[in-house]
Order: C-alpha cells, then structure tokens, then sequence
C-alpha cells in the first residue's frame, strides 16, 4: 500500500513538472493588452466628455432659435441633430460597458442621419437621383436592422463564432454516430 501512494506521489509530481510554466512574453502581452484597452478606454471617456459639452452647446443653441422669428426648418434640423448625438453618445456608452461597438445603435444613428439629411434639405430640393441613393441606403439599413434580431447576440464570454462552431461539430457527431450504427 506503502509502494502504491509512493507511486501515484511521483506521478503527481512528475506532471507537475512536465507542465509549461508561463513565460514572460505571456505576461507582458496581458500587460500591454490590459494598457492597450486603458488607454482606449480613457480616448472613448474624452470622447464622451466632448459630445456631453457639444450637445449641451447645441440644447443651449435650439433654445435660441425657438426665440421669435421662428425659423421652424432651424428647430427641426436642431432638434434632429440632437438626436443624432444622443444617439451617439449611447453607442461610446455601450462601448465602455461592453466593448465592442452596437450594430443596432450604430445602424439607427445613420438611418436618423440620413432622414435629418433629407428632411434638412427637403425632398423637393433634391435631385431623383439622390433621393434613389438615399432610398437605397435607407433600404439596406433597413434590412441590417431586420436582420440584426437573427444574428446572436454577443455578451461577455460569448463568441458567436465559437457558438456556431460548437453546432456544428455537434451535428456532425451526431450524423458521425447515426452513419455508423447504420
């Protein structure tokens, strides 16, 4: 029994042994990544910090423009343009929440850009061929955010990539197992 424990000892310590330590380059690599994303982190804070005092610029100039005469074309455009930034402004927030940039936000700030573009300028005012090329944009945004619900959502420690992976491995298995029962 003696002889036994002694054995299982020197293969524990033996495996304990043949593993890799960590190298250096590991290490300094977390590092350099940890400080690579501190430093973005902090440019996406700055960016938030100026658009906070852009659109605070921008609240403080619709309110002048809603005193008499009334440019109600201004205040329109004011007030889309505001929503533009609010809209950009959720999109640097979930980046520093999750890091990684929402393609639904990201698709709704430009389907509001380009309406305010067209709304701005008028559809009169416009020549054909850009309100076909606007349509057209605003189709294949349109679609994107359609299809947006179908793609899997990405939350921390989820790789959508590795998820589909995983499916199919399994399927494969699956038809594996079932061709050689057969």
């Amino acid at each position: 029994m003696n002889r036994v424990s002694t054995k299982s000892q020197k293969t524990m310590y033996k495996t304990a042994e043949n593993t890799t330590p960590i190298t250096m380059y590991e290490i300094n690599r977390g590092r350099v990544v940890r400080t690579l994303e501190f430093i973005q982190d902090v440019i996406v804070i700055c960016l938030c910090i100026g658009l906070f005092s852009f659109m605070v610029l921008q609240v403080r100039d619709m309110f002048l423009s809603l005193l008499p005469p009334l440019a109600f074309h201004a205040v329109t455009a004011d007030i889309l343009f505001l929503l533009i930034l609010v809209e950009l402004f959720r999109l640097l927030i979930i980046y520093l929440q999750e890091h990684r940039v929402s393609i639904g936000v990201a698709v709704e700030v430009s389907i509001v850009s380009a309406l305010r573009e067209v709304i701005v300028k008028g559809v009169l005012e416009t020549s054909w061929s850009q309100v076909l090329a606007t349509c057209a944009f605003l189709l294949v945004l349109g679609i994107l955010l359609f299809l947006r619900v179908w793609l899997p959502p990405t939350f921390e420690g989820i790789d959508p990539e590795q998820e589909v992976s995983k499916r199919y491995k399994s399927r494969v298995k699956s038809e594996l197992i079932q061709n050689n029962s057969h």
